[in-house]
C-alpha cells in the first residue's frame, strides 16, 4: 500500500524558513519523479518544485532561488527547504510521487506565513 505522509509545516513570519519531509512508502521510491506542489485558498494546485529520479530538479519561478528540493533515496524521503518565506506562500503543501501511469499524493501539510 501506497503512503505519502508530509510534515515540516506550520506558522512561520515572513522571511523566515521551514523545511518539509514527505516520507514515501509502498513503491519503488527511487524510479519515481518527486514533487512538492501547493494549494492555495481559491487557487488552484500548483507545481512548486520536482527532483527526477536522476536528481535533475526544476522549480516554478515564484519559488527559484528561495525554496530547494533533495531527496534521499535511501530514506525514501523527499524534502523542500524553504526560506525567504512570502505571505504569498501560504498554502497547503502537498506530496507527489510520479511515474508513467501511475501518480500518488500525500494528504498536506500547511504553511502559513504571516507575522
Amino acid at each position: 500500500q501506497v503512503h505519502l505522509v508530509e510534515s515540516g509545516g506550520g506558522l512561520v513570519q515572513p522571511g523566515g524558513s521551514l523545511r518539509l519531509s514527505c516520507a514515501a512508502s509502498g513503491f519503488p521510491f527511487s524510479s519515481y519523479a518527486m514533487s512538492w506542489y501547493r494549494q492555495a485558498p481559491g487557487k488552484e494546485r500548483e507545481l512548486v518544485a520536482v527532483v527526477l529520479s536522476s536528481g535533475s530538479t526544476n522549480y516554478a519561478d515564484s519559488v527559484k532561488g528561495r525554496f530547494t528540493i533533495s531527496r534521499d533515496n535511501a530514506k525514501n524521503t523527499v524534502y523542500l527547504q524553504m526560506n525567504s518565506l512570502k505571505p504569498e506562500d501560504t498554502a497547503v503543501y502537498y506530496c507527489n510521487a510520479g511515474l508513467l501511469y501511475n501518480n500518488y499524493w500525500g494528504q498536506g501539510t500547511q504553511v502559513t506565513v504571516s507575522s
